[in-house]
């Protein structure tokens, strides 16, 4: 057995040759090995110890340690108290068995501080995640659960990887959303010094999505396609062309205005507008959940429809990119969606983007809706709760009634609407 420790300061060193003679040969290395384990259990060297069925040689090495036969019977015991006496006596080890079992198998760390050790290194290791939502309020709840369940931990797998992890992480939610829209290579080549930093698969980009969607209330899914809308929703884009908005009767470009003219929708490409976005804004913009309402209002009004933006579901960066533009150039923006907690969840992501009045969609409206649909089959409300902060009343009224509202159920009136308003 080697020895592999100096002394504490103000204790004298063990005597290296004796102590390996008296007490570090492999028939008394089970004697060390219960002795260490104590230590590490912040237990007292006191007290005996025993080794069931010993064999020869280990008996005589008790006996040669001790000078004495170390008791009879069948297992071997070892009072530790005579082991530390002989060690002091003989100079072998003046600071007792303790020392000299650090001295034969290395520092001693108690499991308590080490536990207390491994837990302040982890709560370093979490600090940039307290720093975030210090600053970032609406990221608090976000940044509880992943100290929580441990998702960094698991992937940074040691404290230090896990702090540099978070630090990264931290450091591109801060600059989040985009605005402009920037692509997702360039913001993580301009914010995390590489830009593969966000590829999907890698650890700092699982979080940092986790991120963005507690960050704009983009729901949970799967697929790359998801992936690309998650993070478009905080306006990193994977590709200029896949994220698309369709509208109806909006003006500004050649293209638009020529189906606008034959009152036909028009599909734009998020590439579209940011290189050339409309240069026309008309006062007001009305904006629906459901392609069937806009279609609808197509072969209905043609180009009598004024101006008329679909979201088909969760805002596309195109389509939050169009809508932006739109209302910082002084359109008024009127939203309409399902009643449901889903379209009541896609209305909340919207208005954190861009401000709204609602179209036909207050608490009145769903009480007025639910009337008119009461003789037809009853769509049950499913999902979860949500809040409405253009009218808290919104979703107390959702709950308390329980039923589904589609807005094709009101197309009728949401047309006659559209019918009484100006174009252009």
């Amino acid at each position: 057995m080697e020895l592999t420790h100096g002394p504490e300061p103000g204790v004298q060193a063990v005597d290296s040759p004796r102590l390996a003679r008296l007490l570090g040969t492999p028939d008394l290395f089970w004697l060390v090995e219960r002795a260490r384990r104590r230590l590490v259990a912040g237990r007292p060297l006191t007290g005996s110890v025993s080794l069931g069925e010993p064999t020869p040689a280990q008996r005589a090495a008790a006996e040669r340690l001790l000078a004495r036969p170390p008791g009879g019977g069948g297992s071997l015991t070892v009072r530790l108290d005579a082991v530390d006496a002989v060690l002091r006596r003989s100079g072998a080890s003046p600071g007792g068995l303790a020392a000299a079992v650090e001295a034969l198998t290395g520092p001693v760390t108690p499991l308590a501080r080490s536990r207390h050790e491994e837990e302040s290194a982890w709560e370093w290791a979490h600090a940039p995640l307290g720093e975030l939502a210090t600053e970032l309020n609406p990221l608090a709840d976000w940044a509880a659960r992943v100290r929580a369940d441990g998702l960094a931990r698991r992937l940074g797998r040691t404290p230090e990887t896990t702090r540099t992890l978070l630090a990264g992480v931290c450091a591109a939610l801060r600059s989040l959303p985009a605005d402009p829209a920037v692509s997702l290579p360039a913001f993580a080549a301009q914010v995390l010094g590489s830009a593969h930093a966000l590829d999907d698969g890698a650890p700092l980009a699982t979080l940092t999505l986790s991120g963005v969607r507690a960050l704009t209330g983009f729901p949970d899914g799967q697929g790359a396609a998801w992936r690309r809308e998650a993070w478009a929703s905080a306006g990193l884009l994977r590709d200029e062309l896949s994220s698309t908005v369709l509208t109806l009767n909006l003006r500004g470009t050649p293209a638009l205005d020529r189906m606008a003219a034959e009152g036909e929708p028009f599909v734009l490409t998020l590439r579209q507008l940011t290189r050339r976005p409309p240069s026309v804004t008309s006062a007001a913009v009305w904006i629906c959940e459901n392609p069937t309402v806009l279609a609808a209002a197509a072969d209905t009004l043609g180009p009598a429809c004024p101006p008329l933006v679909c979201l088909q579901g969760q805002p596309s960066a195109a389509a939050v990119t169009l809508l932006h533009a739109l209302h910082e150039h002084g359109a008024t923006l009127h939203y309409h969606g399902d009643f449901d907690w889903g379209g009541l969840r896609i209305a909340g992501v919207l208005h954190r983007r861009v401000p709204w009045r609602p179209w036909r969609y207050t608490a009145a409206d769903y009480r007025a809706a639910a009337t008119r649909n009461a003789a037809l089959p009853p769509s049950p409300l499913v999902g979860t709760p949500t809040e409405t902060p253009w009218e808290p009343a919104l979703a107390a009224a959702v709950e308390e009634l329980g039923v589904r509202v589609e807005e094709e159920r009101e197309l009728e009136l949401l047309l006659s609407d559209l019918a009484r308003e100006p174009v252009g």
